[in-house]
C-alpha cells in the first residue's frame, strides 16, 4: 500500500494517458494505417499511458535519504 501512496501521481497519469491515447485513436487516428503509433488502439493507448506517466511523475515528491 505504501507503493501506491508514493507513486499515485504517476499511476493517475498512466490511467489518464491510456484513456487519452484511446480517444486520440478513436477521434483522429490514422486513415491509411501506416502510422506506427495511431494505426491500432493498443499502440495508441500504450503510448498515451507512457506519456501520461512521464508527465505526471514530474509532480511526484522525492524522499531525501540522508
Amino acid at each position: 500500500m505504501t507503493i501506491l501512496k508514493q507513486y499515485w501521481p504517476t499511476l493517475v497519469g498512466v490511467i489518464i494517458g491510456l484513456g487519452a491515447g484511446y480517444l486520440y485513436w478513436q477521434q483522429i487516428g490514422c486513415v491509411t494505417g501506416s502510422c506506427p503509433i495511431t494505426s491500432r488502439p493498443l499502440n495508441s493507448s500504450l503510448y498515451g499511458g507512457l506519456m501520461g506517466g512521464l508527465l505526471f511523475s514530474m509532480f511526484q515528491k522525492e524522499k531525501n535519504k540522508i
